[in-house]
């Protein structure tokens, strides 16, 4: 039902949103210090030392290399290491991995047992990672050589040996996730960046999954991996793996045993004058890598670097959704990874003249790695099912051919025109050999093609350096919205099948929705139960409660699917039953809305709470106005062009667009069974209208839901009262059970109970809607009928999806919001609220 206008005439006097805004935050803080005391206590005492010595906005060297721990440090340092970090990064880091970390310790652990494991994850850790350092050094690794002497500082390295240890009290889903990301994250950086600080992480999160083994180890029995966990899993590790090219990228000064890796992706800016000294000395090899490193601006040399860590990262996010293509585009991506890597090692890299244990380490790993991925791709290969329709894909690929077909015109035939802007000048041979390159990462030009010519100029540079970029992005994103979309399909002979199964076993007040255009439908094996959903954005939205006997089955099975389509399932609207069906296979739930529902059987206007409802058909009659049914399909044009003209009235009034999903306008008036009642005066004018949808139950119409409401602005004031009681009142006499007033979304009665987080979130989102579009208005309005209430909930299986549960929510319900629109919308909820 969609709300009324709604005109604020006066803002109560209050406090102000900042003095709001300081209460909120004060009693957040108030919480988290009663839930995580010792881990607030010592975040206070990390930057109390850090700002008192100055360490976080200006490092000191000297400091550091007094408290930090190396191998050559007294053993105090052990303990006063953790006091400092690094720098004003380390700071920022560190905090937040003991906020989330620490504060769940706490509350799993205790303060004691969360101290305990901290203190030894950072001391056995950090003289673990010194043993590694010395014993490399005494075997002649270069690398762990270059350690000795060095010293580093952080709680980081007992806030990831805590990370790690706290895994084995997490739920499994979340502990393998925990695992895999923190693992994998502090193995990068040791092999990659290389500092001891990212060494004594590394050595301090294996004694954290030690002290975790050993003592916090519950006797759970090993759950077997879902799909989706599954897909989970693989996406993270392939993510993981272009964490190396980033941390090498991004590192000014890279130094572990893989750090050479930079001269592959790593595109640096050396000087001219540096250039020419290079180039007269007879290098050719690295005056050609120096040349190379100059052909590109800064922008697009950083992207085109980083091309293999977006595309790995948008291929997991297909992969987690269980798209084939992204299998495929994976696993071919990876080998031609490790072959490049193994053709650059044998053909292209200047090997140091070192250990042939260092040699095989630092550079067979890049090769393994890739291979390592595509071995997990081929075990796991039966859980990437998801295929796009053929369409899609023809069309995909027709689009994707046409940008490299239009960019290389426009490369070689524009450069051509403005060759005078290459050094030397190239002609038209010379363009189109040198094309392949430009859609190739700079960094892998070394060694693998020669550099023929540079640019010069100002539009030559722009084909020159900007054609890959664009490109690449085009199908970047092409292959980011083909994880995303959803293409389910339906056919008109599912939707005939759901409607009869809606006419036979009936359902909540809001099950004729089910029927409305845009949903598609599941069914179970037996084909009884009905689920209608539509995706929004990777969440499989339902509408209403299941139709049929079977509904905890139904939701299970619905979930199965929607795990098979890699979607997330949101049962959206339902009642309390199906709330607590989903309760019991360990969903999450939250009231939406308040379904407000009149019983006709005892129903009579009298008594002074009924005084509202009896002025309105009293003034009605006096003004001559009459109610009157009809199918929007069948009226005269004469009504519909008024109906028409009051809705357009209403939307322009209010300068945005109609919601949808459950709140229906004008297109759903004409649906099978629907009723309008119309408030309409001697004169044939339209002063107000109502839709009301049908609930059935054994074949046979026993209820009926409101749905449109509109009244003319300047027409009768208490038209919906009088629609509604004559609603009531003909229905009744028709034998009808009950109406429903529907669902006011984000209002809900006040039951006294104390809401949980989301809840308050709900509420408060309801709050700051409120004078754009009036829900709890609408609600206070709807209690002058005095309806029977009944909570509408919304129930979720994965709490780290809702995020996106909202944004899909927020979607449905506004699918035509513009960016003017949603300007407006913000703007008003910021100065009305």
């Amino acid at each position: 039902m969609t709300a009324r206008p709604h005109d604020a005439t006066a803002v109560p006097a209050g406090p102000t949103a900042l003095v709001r805004a300081v209460r909120r935050a004060g009693r957040l803080v108030g919480r988290l210090v009663r839930t995580a005391p010792l881990t607030c206590a010592a975040l206070v005492a990390f930057w109390g030392v850090g700002v008192a010595t100055g360490a976080p906005d200006h490092p000191n060297d000297e400091l550091i290399a007094r408290i930090g721990f190396g191998t050559d440090s007294p053993l105090w340092t052990a303990f006063s290491s953790a006091l400092w970090a690094m720098d004003l990064t380390g700071y920022l880091a560190t905090t937040a991995l003991l906020l989330v970390f620490g504060t769940l310790a706490e509350r799993e652990l205790g303060a004691a047992r969360t101290a305990l494991i901290f203190l030894a994850s950072h001391l056995v850790g950090v003289f673990l990672g010194s043993g590694v350092v010395l014993l490399g050094s005494d075997m002649g690794w270069s690398w762990l050589d270059s350690l000795v002497g060095s010293v580093a500082a952080g709680p980081s390295f007992g806030g990831v040996g805590l990370a790690l240890a706290l895994t084995f009290r997490m739920p499994v889903l979340w502990r393998r996730r925990v695992r895999l990301i923190t693992g994998l994250s502090v193995l990068v950086l040791a092999l990659y960046s290389g500092w001891l600080e990212d060494l004594l992480r590394l050595s301090a999160g294996v004694i954290g999954l030690l002290v975790g083994l050993v003592f916090l180890r519950g006797d759970a029995a090993r759950e077997p991996r879902t799909t989706a966990e599954t897909r989970v899993l693989v996406a993270l590790l392939v993510a993981a793996s272009a964490l190396g090219p980033v941390v090498v990228l991004m590192s000014p000064s890279p130094n572990g045993p893989l750090s050479w890796y930079s001269d592959v992706v790593a595109v640096a800016q050396p000087a001219q004058e540096d250039v020419d000294v290079v180039c007269g000395s007879g290098a050719v090899e690295l005056c050609r890598t120096m040349v190379i490193q100059m052909s590109y601006g800064r922008l697009p040399a950083l992207v085109m670097s980083l091309l293999p860590a977006m595309l790995l990262l948008v291929l997991a996010e297909g992969l987690r959704r269980g798209r084939r293509f992204a299998w495929w585009s994976a696993l071919v991506c990876n080998v031609g990874h490790a072959a490049f890597i193994g053709w650059y090692v044998v053909g292209a890299a200047q090997i140091p003249d070192i250990g042939g244990l260092e040699v095989v380490f630092s550079y067979g790993v890049p090769i393994l790695g890739p291979l390592a991925i595509t071995l997990v791709l081929l075990v796991t290969r039966k859980r990437f099912t998801v295929t796009l329709p053929r369409a899609v894909i023809r069309r995909f690929w027709r689009f994707t051919l046409g940008c490299v077909g239009s960019l290389s015109a426009l490369y070689v035939f524009g450069g051509y025109l403005v060759r005078d802007q290459f050094v030397p000048e190239p002609g038209f041979a010379q363009l189109l050999a040198d094309l392949p390159k430009r859609f190739l990462p700079p960094g892998y030009l070394l060694g693998l093609v020669p550099l023929e010519f540079e640019a010069d100029g100002f539009a030559g540079s722009l084909l020159f350096e900007y054609t890959g970029v664009v490109f690449w992005l085009i199908v970047l994103v092409g292959l980011l919205m083909a994880s995303w979309r959803a293409w389910p399909s339906s056919s008109e002979e599912r939707a005939a099948r759901a409607r009869e199964l809606m006419r036979r076993h009936g359902g909540s007040s809001l099950s004729y929705m089910t029927t409305w255009p845009g949903n598609q439908y599941w069914f179970t094996p037996d084909g009884e139960t009905a689920i209608a959903y539509r995706v929004v954005a990777t969440i499989a939205l339902t509408v209403g409660d299941p139709i049929g006997p079977a509904r905890i089955e139904a939701v299970r099975g619905f979930a199965e699917f929607c795990q098979e389509n890699g979607w997330t399932p949101c049962l959206y609207s339902v009642g309390a039953d199906t709330r607590a069906m989903a309760e019991s296979l360990g969903w999450s739930a939250v009231q939406v809305a308040e379904d407000t529902v009149i019983e006709l059987g005892t129903l009579a206007f009298t008594g002074k709470k009924w005084q509202d409802v009896r002025t309105a058909l009293n003034k009605a009659a006096k003004a001559g106005i009459t109610a009157e049914w009809c199918a929007y399909a069948d009226a005269p044009y004469a009504i519909t062009d008024q109906i028409r003209s009051i809705s357009a009235e209403w939307v322009a009034d209010k300068g945005l667009p109609e919601m949808g999903f459950t709140l229906g306008g004008i297109e759903q008036l004409t649906g099978d069974g629907v009723r309008c009642l119309l408030a309409i005066d001697r004169d044939r004018t339209v002063h107000g209208i109502t839709s009301w949808l049908p609930v059935y139950a054994g074949g046979e119409v026993v209820g009926y839901t409101l749905d449109f409401m509109r009244r003319r602005a300047n027409g009768f004031r208490g038209s919906m009262e009088f629609l509604i009681a004559s609603a009531a009142l003909a229905l009744k006499a028709e034998g009808v059970r009950f109406l429903s007033l529907s669902g006011a979304p984000l209002a809900r009665l006040d039951r006294g109970e104390r809401p949980r987080a989301l809840q308050r979130v709900l509420d408060l989102t309801g709050q700051v809607l409120e004078p754009v579009y009036g829900f709890r208005s609408l609600f206070a309005f709807k209690a002058k009928f005095q309806p029977t209430y009944r909570p509408m909930f919304m129930a979720y299986p994965d709490s780290a999806a809702l995020p996106r549960i909202a944004n899909a929510v927020s979607r449905a319900y506004l699918p035509h919001l513009n960016v003017r629109q949603g300007v407006r919308l913000a703007t008003r909820m910021i100065t009305r609220s």
